[in-house]
């Protein structure tokens, strides 16, 4: 029929997609892919929905790094794991405020808070690289001004003398594992990104859209708990690089290659995954 699309030569399953029972009823309205986003888009610059965007992307970064490192100065200075919220609580800040400030940006910026959920989608062409330069200099500028809000709150000794909630790959890990770390772990938060915004799944579950900022946010949250006792789970270069600055330590900086090396290569890899095996993009073609 005019206008479906087929997988090709991939041995893939030939009958439509049903719907899982418990969701929203089947539509029988095609699906279109979209077109890919151009890589330059001068006339982006002339827009206000552009700026607006890039402002809603600072002030949720912004957001985000006061509540996190606030988070991680209390659990540092408490004298007792019984009077602090811990690990467990810390990765629950992470992933919450992920949860709250997507669900509060998506319709302006997309909300995606962090360089390597942009460089993921931008590789996907999702966005124009345009738009993917200016949201990661306005997350790097929004973290460095939450980090710089905490030190503010703390003071510098204080600040300081706790470690500045700076990511670095805890000893007894090897580099190669904290960047092990960080590859996987942004690979299962940006994997996350793409399925719970697919387009085609928008179109077909109606619940979608509305869901996606909890897929998302809990993905943070499983992934903190996992490997924050490696590098602190950076797995967002803005975060780790607001933390840095504030911090400014030697050893803060000794690692942290690996919180912009690591985050980039597992977001290449989960756009790569879900647009060539999961979607198999390349491969549809129209009858």
């Amino acid at each position: 029929m005019e206008g479906k699309e087929e997988d090709v030569k991939l041995g893939a399953n030939k009958f439509s997609e049903r719907q899982p029972i418990g969701t929203s009823a089947q539509t029988d309205k095609d699906y279109k892919e979209p077109p890919p986003a151009p890589l330059f888009e001068p006339g982006e610059l002339k827009s206000w929905s552009f700026y607006r965007a890039g402002i809603a992307e600072f002030v949720a970064t912004f957001l985000f790094l006061y509540i996190t490192i606030l988070t991680v100065m209390g659990v540092s200075q408490a004298k007792t794991k019984c009077a602090t919220v811990g690990i467990q609580g810390i990765a629950w800040a992470f992933g919450g405020m992920i949860f709250a400030l997507v669900y509060c940006t998506a319709g302006i910026s997309g909300g995606h808070i962090n360089p390597a959920v942009t460089f993921g989608l931008f590789l996907a062409r999702k966005l124009s690289l345009t738009r993917a330069i200016f949201y990661i200099v306005m997350q790097c500028l929004g973290a460095i001004c939450g980090a710089g809000v905490v030190k503010g709150f703390q003071g510098d000794s204080k600040y300081e003398m706790l470690g500045g909630g700076a990511n670095v790959v805890a000893h007894g890990y090897t580099l190669g594992s904290g960047l092990g770390a960080e590859i996987i772990g942004t690979f299962v938060l940006v994997y996350t990104v793409f399925s719970a915004t697919d387009a085609k799944r928008n179109a077909r579950d109606s619940h979608v859209p509305i869901l996606a900022p909890l897929p998302i946010g809990f993905a943070v949250f499983l992934v903190h708990l996992a490997t924050i006792p490696i590098t602190g789970t950076g797995i967002n270069p803005a975060r780790s690089l607001g933390a840095a600055i504030i911090y400014n330590k030697s050893h803060a900086w000794d690692d942290h290659w690996i919180f912009w090396v690591g985050p980039f290569i597992g977001a290449a890899l989960a756009a790569v995954y879900h647009q060539i095996v999961i979607r198999a993009i390349p491969f549809k073609t129209r009858a």
